[in-house]
């Protein structure tokens, strides 16, 4: 069964003394905000920033659960997943270097309506919500980077809801895998993102064997290039429009 690394700000607390650690100068290199804070403000974010180890299956967030921390990934994979009324399992979204995720619920205030899991082993990094509520009070630069947030995100779930409708796996993968070569949202990724086939079926919900062939027909097209350990983007404007024969007669 998963288990939730912050289910509530008591076990926060708890897990910030047993697992959590301060984070390390270089990986400060890897938050892509935090240059547009001022000095008192980056003094503040570097002493509270945690940095936990994930585990596969372990839950960073958990629905019904109060939100206490505003997450960002320094390496591995997560994916965003609940489960529909009648029990099925939905994937919104996979969340790579670079990416932070939750600020909507932080903003609220809300108990998170979705489920963050590792999907490999990852680490985690995050500000607790009364430094993010801090920091919206006083810096601009920092408003402006959870605007962007928001606004990109919002394009990302119209263009999730698009990639569910096509009937085409091949159309699936590309879509989604132009999600996750986003700049903006992750700017870790780079040009080449580091996934196996299983971990890309998991956020698409296809196959291993399904997802192969997918990869393949891509690659035929010129628009990845499949490496050692990863992928490597070659047209990404192509991934994010891609319509193959299947999808263009649905």
């Amino acid at each position: 069964m998963a288990t939730s690394l912050f289910p509530s700000a008591l076990q926060a607390s708890t897990v910030q003394v047993s697992r959590s650690r301060a984070i390390l100068p270089d990986e400060l290199r890897a938050i892509p905000w935090l240059d547009r804070l001022d000095v008192q403000e980056r003094a503040r974010v570097v002493h509270d920033l945690r940095v936990v180890l994930v585990e596969p299956g372990e839950l960073v967030c958990r629905v019904g659960r109060p939100v206490t921390y505003w997450f960002g990934v320094l390496d591995g994979l997560l994916k965003m997943s609940n489960e529909t009324a009648l029990g099925m399992p939905i994937t919104f979204t996979g969340l790579p270097p670079g990416g932070w995720f939750g600020e909507g619920t932080v903003l609220k205030r809300e108990a998170y309506r979705y489920n963050i899991q590792a999907l490999r082993r990852s680490l985690v990094t995050g500000i607790t919500a009364g430094t993010f509520h801090w920091l919206l009070d006083r810096s601009i630069g920092f408003n402006r980077y959870v605007m962007m947030q928001l606004n990109e995100r919002l394009a990302q779930f119209i263009g999730a809801r698009e990639i569910d409708r096509l009937s085409s796996a091949n159309a699936r993968v590309a879509r989604s895998l132009g999600a996750l070569f986003h700049p903006v949202l992750y700017p870790g990724v780079g040009g080449l993102l580091r996934i196996t086939q299983q971990e890309l079926g998991y956020l698409v919900g296809l196959s291993r064997q399904r997802v192969n062939e997918a990869l393949r027909e891509l690659q035929t097209a010129c628009l990845i290039h499949v490496e050692y350990g990863g992928l490597r983007v070659l047209d990404l404007e192509g991934l994010r429009s891609y319509r193959d024969v299947e999808a263009g007669a649905g």
